[in-house]
């Protein structure tokens, strides 16, 4: 498990789960080249799992990792695909949406949230023998019936940035009109998490992922270095 910090605020904020991360990334001298789509992927390997120790910390598109959903840490995936997760053993399956980087151990190939794991039945063992097909985005039918898509462009959309998060409203205000006369766009956003109050201020609009990472590296280089990309509803 991968897991980038903000530097701004004890509490890991949640984006929007279907937006993906696609930026190369490099971690312990190797570098990562997420996949543009998932069609037609397929992977054999060692699955693994991670738990307690890392829920509630923030994963790498910007989700509160929760141990008991059914969640998974993949290399170069597309954040917010499912994917059908095998065992190869035991032929138990379970379908998990992927949130996380990871897992950069040997030869492992995913790394499952305890919950996923459990249902594989590999969690007294700890690693299993998995096959992983990757289906798409998860889309509700009229029937109420769930299936999968592709995404119309990983790219459109209206982004923003997250700069800092409060639990007290005037502060997030305050900081939010500060920025608003420096920059230009700031708003704020108030979330309910674990019935507490959040206010996250966010800073800019973009009309593609491309941009908005573009600008938070410009705005990391001027003392945003918490500052990540999250998609405006």
């Amino acid at each position: 498990m991968h897991v980038l910090s903000t530097g701004l605020s004890s509490f890991r904020p949640a984006a929007r789960p279907q937006e993906p991360t696609q930026r190369p990334y490099t971690i312990n001298g190797n570098r990562y080249e997420p996949l543009s789509s998932h069609l037609g992927f397929e992977q054999e390997g060692i699955a693994s799992s991670y738990g307690r120790e890392f829920h509630g910390r923030r994963t790498s598109n910007g989700e509160q990792f929760d141990m008991k959903a059914l969640t998974a840490a993949h290399k170069t995936l597309p954040m917010g695909v499912f994917v059908r997760v095998q065992h190869k053993r035991n032929g138990k399956i379970v379908v998990v949406r992927i949130n996380d980087r990871g897992p950069f151990v040997g030869d492992r190939i995913i790394d499952l949230s305890e919950s996923a794991a459990a249902q594989l039945g590999m969690l007294q063992e700890g690693v299993a023998t998995v096959k992983v097909t990757a289906l798409g985005y998860q889309a509700d039918g009229q029937s109420g019936s769930s299936g999968y898509r592709q995404p119309a462009s990983y790219d459109s959309g209206t982004f923003s940035l997250q700069v800092a998060s409060f639990t007290i409203r005037a502060n997030a205000y305050r900081y939010a009109d500060e920025l608003r006369k420096r920059y230009g766009t700031a708003d704020v956003q108030e979330a309910q998490v674990s019935g507490k109050t959040f206010y996250r201020v966010r800073l800019g609009r973009y009309r593609s992922l491309n941009s908005a990472q573009t600008g938070q590296e410009q705005y990391s280089r001027n003392g945003f270095t918490g500052s990540f990309v999250v998609a405006v509803d």
